[in-house]
């Protein structure tokens, strides 16, 4: 009889005792608890996250070449040069940025990590599109003021510019760390986290105006660069041919230029404006992936396609260059 009452109450005590262990796991967010099994339980891989992973690391590998390649060529140092390894650090960073934003999703979330990812993806895409509006305005005046371009645009008034640039990228990436996140009300969020609605729709005007004035630019440099090849034809008639077919090819890496920006950047930016959190979070995958591509495809446009970069390249892949490759100068309409 003893051992049967003691045998109910020990099974009693354990049913308690189970009881009490699931209660403390499911017990609501709202109570504080050191561990809850939403913590232990792993998070599913989104394919999404995976492919901006792989972006990431690809625009990493690219620009990691191209500021090599600028940082080990003493002949690179000219200002153009400059832009082109600031566009390079800058893609690097936003590589870097996708890498860890991927690694703080899943193995270390907290709010103040995904602040700290948002302001550096926030800072490096900025600086992104600033240094590519920097190489435009380059272009625009190594063309409109042609005789004067090597004297004024010195190496010390490009790397002013470019720490003027970068200090207010900066500035904009620390505007999610600062309190200019949606971390405290969810319903002010934008399509893209952690950042508010009004930070996005600014964001997002900033890049169309930008690019509304990258438009203005380079039809500005169109038409120089028709004015040259027309004087050039009425000066040597019997190179008329050979100057329309070189301004026809800039005019068309012109248009492939601000065609891939275009379709890389105006579809999130558009998105930012009339969308909010309550979107589905598919549609901003499906906008910021193509804007992230134009990081893979900046070095391809900017810095593998130039003469002087493409001879470094050849030099530390193979020690040599191949006989057909000429260094052609560069004139104006090889935009």
């Amino acid at each position: 009889m003893i051992h049967t009452l003691a045998a109910a109450m020990s099974n009693q005590l354990q049913n308690t005792s189970s009881l009490n262990w699931l209660n403390w796991n499911l017990q609501d967010d709202r109570n504080s608890s050191p561990v809850r099994t939403s913590d232990l339980r792993p998070v599913p891989v989104n394919p999404w996250d995976i492919a901006l992973c792989v972006t990431g690391t690809l625009i990493s590998c690219e620009n990691a070449i191209v500021i090599a390649i600028l940082f080990y060529t003493p002949t690179l140092r000219a200002p153009m040069f400059i832009l082109i390894g600031s566009l390079a650090f800058a893609d690097l960073l936003a590589g870097l940025g996708l890498i860890l934003n991927f690694i703080f999703t899943y193995m270390l979330r907290s709010d103040f990590v995904s602040l700290i990812s948002a302001g550096l993806l926030i800072a490096a895409f900025s600086a992104s599109v600033c240094n590519i509006l920097a190489i435009t305005v380059d272009r625009y005046l190594s063309l409109y003021n042609a005789l004067t371009y090597h004297t004024e645009r010195t190496v010390t008034f490009t790397y002013m510019m470019l720490v003027c640039l970068w200090l207010t990228c900066i500035g904009l990436g620390l505007l999610p760390l600062l309190g200019w996140n949606c971390v405290e009300d969810g319903s002010t969020c934008s399509v893209i986290r952690p950042v508010t609605k009004n930070n996005a729709a600014v964001l997002a005007v900033t890049f169309l105006l930008i690019f509304a004035l990258m438009m203005q630019l380079y039809l500005q440099i169109c038409k120089i660069a028709f004015r040259h090849a027309q004087q050039i034809a009425v000066q040597h008639q019997f190179m008329a041919t050979s100057h329309a077919s070189s301004t026809t090819k800039g005019v068309s890496t012109l248009s492939i230029i601000l065609g891939t920006f275009a379709l890389c950047w105006v579809p999130v930016a558009m998105y930012a404006l009339v969308a909010d959190s309550s979107y589905p979070l598919i549609y901003t995958y499906a906008t910021v992936l193509p804007a992230t591509c134009n990081s893979v495809i900046n070095p391809i446009i900017y810095a593998f396609r130039n003469p002087d970069i493409q001879k470094s390249l050849w030099l530390a892949c193979c020690g040599c260059v191949p006989s057909n490759f000429s260094l052609r100068p560069r004139t104006s309409s090889d935009v």
